[in-house]
C-alpha cells in the first residue's frame, strides 16, 4: 500500500509540473504576450561541475536556452515540446509507458526524425527536473548483456543471461528490474559489439571466473549506462572497461565513469565513478610488442580529441590515465582491441584479459 501511495504521489507531482508549464503559457497568451519556454542549456561545459564521487553534474545556476513561440528559429521546437508534453501527460495520467519510438510514430510528419523526439524528451526531463522513467517514456535499448546474471523485469518476466551463444538485450525499463541474482566477481564493459561477440564465442564469462559482460555498442545509450549503475549499486563488485586504445574509446569509458554534458542533469543515476580502465592501454602496445602494421597513426581529428580530453576536469584526479594519454600523444599511434589478434587469434581471451585480471593490470 505504501509503495502504491508513493507511486501515485510521484505521478501527481509530474502532472502538476506539466500543468504549471501550460498555465504559464496560457497566462502569457491572456496578456497578449508570446509564450516562452526556458530550458537549461544541455550542451555547455560551463553548465557542469565535476564531483569525484558523482561525475559531471549540472549546476543549479546553469545558463538557459529560450524557446520562443514568436521566433521563426524556435517556433517549431516550441510546438514539438508542447506536443510531447501532452503525450507525456496522458501517459502518466493513464499509468501507461511508451518508448521514444512510439512518440515519434505518433506524428512522424510533425517531428520529422527520431532524433528530434529523443532531444525533446531529454529537454523536458531536464526542464521539469524529473528522471525520464517518471515521465513514462522508455528508450529502445541498443546494448547487450551476458554472463552470471538473472533478474525479474517489472512485469515479473524472468531474464536469464547465462547463455554462451546469444546475448540478452539490455532492458528498456532498467528502473523496473528487481530480484537480481548473480555470483559474478566483476563486470566487464566492452566498447564494441564485435569484441563482445568474440568474448562470448570464447566462453569468457565462465572460463576465468563468473562475470557479467555488457556492451553499449560504441557510445552507450542511457539504458546501458543505467544497467551498469544498477549492477554496481546491487552487486558491489569491480567494474572494468575494455576499450580501444584511441581517444574515442577513452571518451566512451569516461561517459560510463563520469557521465556526459548532455545528460549531466541525471548524473546521480547514470555515472559509475568506480569504473577502472582495464585495457587496451597505450602502454600495452609497446609492452606486448603489438606488430607495427596493426597500429594506426593518429589523425588530426584524433589529436584534437586527445587534447580536448586532457583538458577535461576529471583528468586531474586520474594521473595514471593522463600518463597513458600522454604516451598516445607522444607515439602518435592508436590501436583497436582487435589488434591483439595479430599476436594470436585468441590472445585477448586466453592471455591478455586473464593476466590483467589476475595481476591487477588496470588503472
Amino acid at each position: 500500500v505504501a509503495f502504491i501511495w508513493s507511486f501515485l504521489m510521484l505521478s501527481q507531482e509530474v502532472l502538476i509540473l506539466i500543468e504549471k508549464v501550460i498555465l504559464e503559457i496560457v497566462t502569457s497568451l491572456s496578456k497578449d504576450e508570446a509564450p516562452v519556454l526556458v530550458l537549461p542549456n544541455r550542451s555547455s561545459w560551463a553548465n557542469v561541475s565535476f564531483d569525484n564521487a558523482v561525475g559531471l553534474q549540472m549546476t543549479s545556476g546553469s545558463s538557459v536556452t529560450t524557446v520562443r513561440s514568436n521566433c521563426s528559429s524556435s517556433v517549431t521546437k516550441f510546438g514539438h515540446i508542447l506536443k510531447v508534453l501532452s503525450i507525456i501527460y496522458k501517459l502518466v495520467q493513464s499509468n501507461v509507458y511508451a518508448t521514444k519510438r512510439d512518440i515519434y510514430y505518433n506524428d512522424t510528419q510533425l517531428f520529422g526524425s527520431q532524433r528530434t523526439v529523443d532531444s525533446i524528451v531529454d529537454d523536458i526531463s531536464c526542464m521539469l527536473k524529473v528522471p525520464r522513467r517518471r515521465l513514462h517514456v522508455l528508450a529502445t535499448s541498443k546494448g547487450f548483456i551476458s554472463g552470471d546474471l538473472c533478474y525479474l523485469e517489472e512485469d515479473s518476466t524472468k531474464v536469464d543471461c547465462h547463455s554462451n551463444s546469444t546475448a540478452t538485450p539490455v532492458s528498456s525499463n532498467v528502473g523496473g528490474i528487481r530480484n537480481i541474482v548473480s555470483s559474478a566477481k566483476f563486470v566487464l564493459i566492452v566498447e564494441k559489439d564485435a569484441t563482445f561477440q568474440k568474448l562470448l564465442d570464447d566462453d569468457f564469462c565462465t572460463k576465468l571466473s563468473p562475470c557479467i559482460m555488457i556492451t553499449g555498442k560504441g557510445v552507450p545509450d542511457v539504458n546501458s549506462r543505467l544497467m551498469v549503475r544498477k549492477l554496481w549499486d546491487t552487486l558491489h563488485i569491480p567494474i572494468f572497461a575494455l576499450v580501444d586504445a584511441d581517444p574515442y574509446g577513452i571518451e566512451i569509458m569516461c561517459i560510463y565513469k563520469y557521465g556526459s554534458v548532455a545528460m549531466s542533469f541525471e548524473a546521480h543515476s547514470l555515472t559509475v565513478p568506480s569504473v577502472m580502465w582495464l585495457g587496451l592501454l597505450p602502454s600495452d602496445l609497446q609492452r606486448l610488442r603489438v606488430p607495427e602494421d596493426a597500429l594506426i597513426p593518429l589523425t588530426q581529428r584524433d589529436q584534437n580529441k586527445l587534447t580536448s580530453l586532457l583538458k577535461r576536469p576529471y583528468l586531474a584526479c586520474q594521473p595514471a590515465w593522463q600518463r597513458e594519454m600522454e604516451i598516445m600523444q607522444q607515439n602518435k599511434v592508436k590501436a583497436e582491441i582487435q589488434s591483439l589478434a595479430s599476436i594470436a587469434p585468441d590472445f585477448l581471451s586466453r592471455v591478455y584479459l586473464p593476466n590483467k585480471l589476475r595481476y591487477g593490470g588496470w588503472i
